[in-house]
């Protein structure tokens, strides 16, 4: 199965499997794996793989060719280059140098440890090491949805289209928003159908497969150390420590666990912060999908909020507990991360290590959302000790716009994200009228509040809360153009609302890919004006309300 790669290819320095202990049984089958970080295995080829998305920055990173042509007939080579392309990223074809594998991890899920869970779908390829200004940078490149790993359990190992189309473009649009994530190199159609019963009811359907290219630094996660914690093995646990700090935290001394888990905590509570500036629920926020190096991993069944509700989750799975809300999961962040710190004990002297790391998280989450909010409202800062019952104060604005996006315990539903991005266009003049201050927020209004006269009790807030923002500027004497500077630069106008990418899917799934490579051209500018994209910074249609897809899914692929 493996071949000469092709010249443009980059050596792979597969340093995972060098410098880990992996499972000694070389067949492919459903099993408990002991004393290994991971079980060698090659993708199971498809039938009939065709290129539908490629991202040209990821390529780059990689030095892999940037531009394909979409439609390269007329071109002998670049058709040779797509077709070669497609069938190494669908699992069809190795290159020299890979050495393909699946890492063994457990992890709590929905709040209960589960034991050994692993890259049942996912297959590692290799990783390739690249000099950027002077900085050697590692890049995993894993295949999801490329058969059956000895972690499958009862999975085949496979993904769907609809799905691949989900994690390929919300990848690359959280790169673009600012977000730590894992990046998307390719999407690849594999010709195969994949039976799949999308909200587990009996009525499976068979569906077009599909087979996405997920590069990052590294894909361990919390649960990996979780496992061999939860197993006692404690020289694994060691070793994959090691690993992963001299890999990739080589600013820290060799065995300084305490230091590296503040690190993580920290990354951890600037991702969260971001998720929660842009309007993003992971949905699924389980320490097996928590990466060690604080990105955003496996997207699954994400969402992003239209009208703004902070106890609302994309996953069927979790409407019943709501656990992975959109307002809990900066506490389920520091849940999360007290797993990981508890299978860390083993190896640090005190505890109190431990303890300091997760404080750590709390000052760098507290600061962030501050930080968020200041540029999000146009203000210079915000600090904490102002007073949050003060009107007017910097906390006090945070907390009060929260209440004006419920709409104060009304029926009126408010978009986050084009409420905060017309924030900007709101007049400071305190003489300008009452209407004139609240008129570049209709659009944001769902239904008929976006023509008519708001509830008075909402009225009454949001007048109250702009007049306070009013004030506050002016006494920060911010240069105008400079604060609408900072407020686009935190408030996308575009983000991949779930409608969006289920048109995509749509297309797709009829044999039209052009919607795809339209939002990945979109979404890499999200804080742009894009003239005659405005189509696509509107509010949820009506038909999308309730439509799966595009109000709940699930966590099948």
């Amino acid at each position: 199965m493996q071949t000469s790669a092709p010249e443009w290819i980059p050596g792979f320095d597969n340093s995972f499997v060098r410098e880990l202990p992996g499972d000694p049984e070389a067949d492919n089958f459903r099993r408990q794996v002991l004393g290994a970080c991971y079980s060698r295995v090659e993708p199971t080829p498809v039938s009939g793989p065709e290129l539908l998305g490629w991202s040209r920055e990821v390529a780059a990173l990689l030095g892999l060719p940037e531009d394909l042509q979409e439609d390269p007939q007329e071109d002998p080579q670049a058709e040779a280059t797509r077709e070669e392309l497609a069938a190494v990223l669908s699992g069809s074809r190795l290159w020299a140098g890979m050495e393909p594998y699946a890492a063994c991890y457990g992890g709590h899920q929905f709040g209960n440890w589960a034991d050994q869970l692993g890259d049942g779908r996912a297959i590692t390829l290799g990783e390739i090491l690249r000099s950027n200004d002077g900085e050697d940078t590692r890049w995993e490149l894993q295949l999801k949805g490329a058969g059956p790993t000895p972690y499958s359990r009862r999975g085949d190992g496979r993904a769907v289209l609809r799905s691949s189309i989900r994690e390929f473009l919300c990848s690359e649009a959280m790169h673009h928003l600012g977000v730590p994530t894992t990046r998307a190199l390719s999407l690849v159609r594999t010709g195969d159908e994949v039976r799949r019963d999308m909200f587990y009811d009996g009525n499976a359907e068979l569906e077009p497969g599909a087979v996405v290219c997920r590069v990052a630094p590294s894909f361990v996660r919390f649960g990996n150390f979780e496992l061999f914690a939860a197993r006692k093995d404690h020289e694994t646990l060691r070793r994959l420590a090691d690993y992963v700090i001299a890999e990739h935290f080589p600013e820290l001394d060799a065995g300084d666990y305490a230091a590296w888990f503040g690190i993580v905590a920290e990354r951890t509570a600037e991702m969260i912060c971001h998720w929660m500036r842009v309007g993003f629920v992971h949905g699924v926020m389980n320490t097996d999908n928590m990466s060690v190096l604080g990105l955003t991993i496996d997207y699954g069944p994400y969402g992003w909020l239209e009208d703004y509700d902070p106890n609302w989750t994309p996953n069927t799975t979790d409407a019943h507990g709501r656990r992975y809300r959109f307002g809990n999961q900066p506490r389920i962040a520091a849940w999360n991360l007290t797993r990981f710190g508890a299978a860390l004990l083993p190896l640090v002297d005190e505890a109190e290590s431990i303890q300091a790391g997760l404080e750590a998280y709390a000052e760098r989450l507290s600061a962030g959302v501050l930080s968020t909010y200041a540029d999000k409202l146009g203000l210079r800062s915000i600090d904490a000790d102002e007073g949050s019952d003060q009107p007017g104060s910097g906390p006090w604005l945070a907390n009060t716009c929260m209440d004006v996006l419920r709409g104060a315990n009304t029926k009126v539903e408010t978009d986050m994200t084009i409420f905060h991005r017309q924030l900007a266009e709101v007049p400071m003049d305190p003489e300008a009228s009452d209407e004139a201050v609240l008129a570049p927020l209709r659009p944001a209004y769902y239904g008929e509040y976006d023509r008519r006269e708001l509830p008075p009790k909402l009225r009454e807030l949001t007048l109250r809360w702009l007049r306070g923002l009013q004030a506050r500027v002016r006494s920060e004497g911010l240069d105008p153009n400079q604060r609408r500077a900072i407020m686009d630069g935190a408030n996308p106008k575009y983000v991949l609302r779930n409608y969006l990418a289920q048109e995509a899917i749509d297309l797709a799934e009829a044999g039209d890919p052009s919607r795809i490579h339209e939002l990945l051209e979109l979404l890499r500018r999200p804080y742009t004006d894009q003239p005659g994209k405005e189509h696509f910074a509107g509010k949820r249609p009506e038909w999308a309300r309730h439509r799966p897809g595009c109000s709940m899914l699930s966590c099948s692929s």
